[in-house]
C-alpha cells in the first residue's frame, strides 16, 4: 500500500515549539490521560469547532481517546498527518492541540486545525495559540497556502 506523504521525505519535522506560555510536541499515547480530561472538559467549546457538522467528542470514551491518539501517533510517524498537543511548560497539564491534515481542497497544501482548553478561552489562549500555529506553519513548515477551515 502507498501512503501519501503530506511533507516531502527529506523534511525534518519539527519536534516541539516552546513559548512562554507553552509548548507544542507530538502528541503520543502517554498523553491519554490529560488529553481525555482537556478533552471533556472542553465538550461545549468543541463540538462543531473542528468540522461544522461534528459533534465531536459527543460520547467520547477514554479507550476511544485512546484509540485516536494511537491513531495520531501512527499517521505523524508516517507523514501523513501531523498532531501536536499544547502542553502547559511543567508539562502537567493538557492546554489544546493542533492538528495538520491534507488539505480536500487541490487550491491548500495542507489544513490546519487548533482548539484551546475551555478554561483558558477566556485568557486569549485560543487567539495567542492559533497566531503561535499560523506563523510556525508559515516558518517552518513547507507549506505554500494553508487553509484554516472555520476560522
Amino acid at each position: 500500500m502507498s501512503v501519501s506523504r503530506l511533507v516531502p521525505h527529506d523534511f525534518i519535522v519539527p519536534s516541539m515549539l516552546e513559548t512562554p506560555e507553552f509548548r507544542l510536541r507530538p502528541l503520543l499515547i502517554s498523553d491519554v490521560v490529560k488529553d481525555y480530561d482537556a478533552v471533556m472538559s472542553s465538550a461545549d467549546h468543541l463540538k462543531n469547532a473542528l468540522s461544522p457538522d461534528s459533534n465531536w467528542p459527543e460520547g467520547l470514551t477514554f479507550e476511544d481517546d485512546l484509540i485516536d491518539l494511537g491513531w495520531h501517533h501512527k499517521e505523524f510517524k508516517r507523514r501523513t498527518s501531523f498532531a501536536y498537543t499544547v502542553m502547559s511548560l511543567d508539562e502537567a497539564r493538557c492546554l489544546g492541540c493542533c492538528y495538520i491534515y491534507p488539505s480536500s481542497d487541490p487550491a491548500y497544501d495542507a489544513e490546519a486545525y487548533y482548539w484551546a482548553r475551555q478554561s483558558e478561552l477566556q485568557h486569549g489562549l485560543e487567539v495567542r495559540l492559533g497566531q503561535v500555529f499560523r506563523d510556525w506553519l508559515a516558518r517552518d513548515w513547507p507549506f505554500k497556502r494553508v487553509a484554516y477551515p472555520g476560522r
